[in-house]
């Protein structure tokens, strides 16, 4: 499963490169005045007409428009994970108290705090923070998670937000422009453009239900969650994920898709999809030959499960499955989505060929058997008691001072920082070492907590090699 991108892990940097130009000897003598003309006048370029330059403009507004009208739907969720990794702190060993930070993006679609996001943003959150446009910062938690489609839908305790709107997926052409937003890498709400570059793709082995809008703006860690949207400011996806091996190649959970699914999230806490009870596969030349059809005709069945939608409307396997509800079905993946995008209990018309006559029936679907979706570490673990700024202490075993060339003789060090707590916005990290707080040097809990006593707490901490003070509070 994939996780939230961890930003301590990524080390970014940015700079800027200046280009030196060398410049050759003076021309030979023998040259002609002609050659010397030609070689020594400058080129001159010529400006792009006022039509084209007005309607990259008006292309630039569009997207303007779309990033202005979008952003304040769009959070990026801080996560906190447990470290299940050797070493956490960086100079004490493995800690079960121990924890990384991680971070997603979300879309609110409900101005009474339901956000939409990833399932693998928050599945292994122990906390979830949410950040809004105009600087709020907020408790989330986990209203429901839907793993088969990587969607989850989050709540915060708050009215009056700007909801987004969804837009219809099925609508979209590909090659349609469109605007992803999110925090890639943590940069907060970055606009990347591109087009719709197909529809429809599965097989892709990441989710065990796959329906995917391919994108070629570009999406990074971090974006998972966020908006893609059309120029008409509409969500028309839920970025998902990235092909590592390629480059503008992205994917997003088509937005009638994600709006079925938050809808019963919101509802039920979790989601009950349609099943008629049958394995498919594609019609390949050489099995379309051997059955006297084309290759394109429709979706060929080879199994039917016992009892199950499809066999109560006497399907069979060997049968080729045309159409799905009156819609043409070719490959695997239409008959799937056309399937899902129908309620359990509903009854749609299935057309089928078989020995090369069309018959039509009837089928009732049932409900897909799930798997039961785990709690998050979020819904069971609480996070440990703290000394009001959002940290806790604990104290520095002996034979780690010396090894591990902690200044002085400090004996305290922090072992856990709340997310989105006063510790947590001043930079303090789980690892810290303190060596004063309030000037008193090499303090012990007790007497962080008596210099911490009037709403602010002035420490100098020790992170490797870096020594710097730090002023929280409340």
């Amino acid at each position: 499963m994939r996780k939230p991108v961890f930003l301590s892990a990524l080390g970014a940097s940015l700079g800027l490169t200046l280009a030196l130009a060398t410049f050759g000897a003076p021309l030979a003598q023998a040259e002609t005045k002609d050659a010397r003309d030609t070689k020594d006048t400058p080129k001159t370029t010529t400006a792009p007409p006022p039509e084209k330059i007005s309607k990259a403009k008006e292309l630039s507004e569009a997207v303007i428009a779309v990033a202005e009208r979008v952003s304040p739907s769009v959070v990026q969720i801080d996560v906190t994970v447990r470290d299940e990794s050797a070493e956490s702190a960086w100079w004490l060993k493995k800690k079960n108290d121990s924890v990384i930070h991680g971070n997603g993006s979300g879309v609110i679609i409900s101005a009474e705090g339901y956000i939409l996001t990833n399932n693998h943003v928050v599945e292994d959150a122990i906390t979830i923070t949410v950040r809004t446009k105009d600087g709020r910062f907020m408790a989330a938690k986990v209203k429901g998670r839907d793993p088969a489609n990587d969607l989850a839908v989050i709540k915060v305790d708050a009215t009056g937000l700007t909801a987004a709107k969804l837009g219809d997926s099925d609508a979209l052409r590909v090659g349609e422009w469109v605007v992803a937003e999110g925090s890639p890498f943590g940069l907060s709400y970055s606009v990347t453009t591109g087009v719709v570059s197909a529809k429809g793709r599965g097989g892709l082995g990441m989710n065990a239900v796959e329906d995917y809008l391919q994108t070629d703006a570009s999406i990074n860690p971090g974006n998972s969650g966020g908006p893609l949207v059309n120029l008409q400011g509409e969500v028309i996806g839920i970025n998902t994920m990235i092909v590592g091996r390629g480059s503008g190649i992205g994917f997003a959970v088509p937005s009638n898709m994600a709006k079925r699914v938050s809808e019963q999230l919101i509802k039920n806490g979790k989601v009950q999809r349609a099943w008629l009870g049958v394995g498919v596969q594609d019609l390949t030349p050489d099995l379309a030959k051997a059955m006297s059809v084309k290759a394109y005709d429709g979706v060929l069945i080879n199994d039917v499960a016992t009892g199950g939608a499809a066999a109560n409307a006497k399907i069979t396997a060997g049968d080729i499955v045309t159409k799905v509800a009156g819609k043409p079905v070719h490959e695997s993946q239409d008959l799937i989505r056309e399937v899902i995008n129908h309620d359990v209990g509903a009854t749609i018309t299935i057309e089928v060929m078989r020995g090369g006559k069309t018959y039509a029936t009837s089928a009732t679907l049932s409900a897909r058997q799930e798997p039961p979706v785990k709690p998050t570490p979020s819904e069971e673990v609480k996070a440990p008691a703290n000394v009001g700024f959002g940290i806790t202490m604990k104290a520095i075993p002996e034979e780690s001072l010396k090894k591990y060339a902690l200044t002085g003789k400090a004996q305290t060090y922090i072992s856990f920082v709340e997310p989105n707590s006063p510790a947590d916005r001043a930079g303090v990290q789980s690892g810290d070492a303190i060596l004063e707080a309030g000037g008193a040097a090499n303090p012990t809990s007790e007497q962080v907590k008596t210099a911490g006593a009037k709403g602010t707490l002035l420490l100098r901490l020790q992170r490797k090699d870096a020594h710097f003070f730090v002023a929280i509070t409340k």
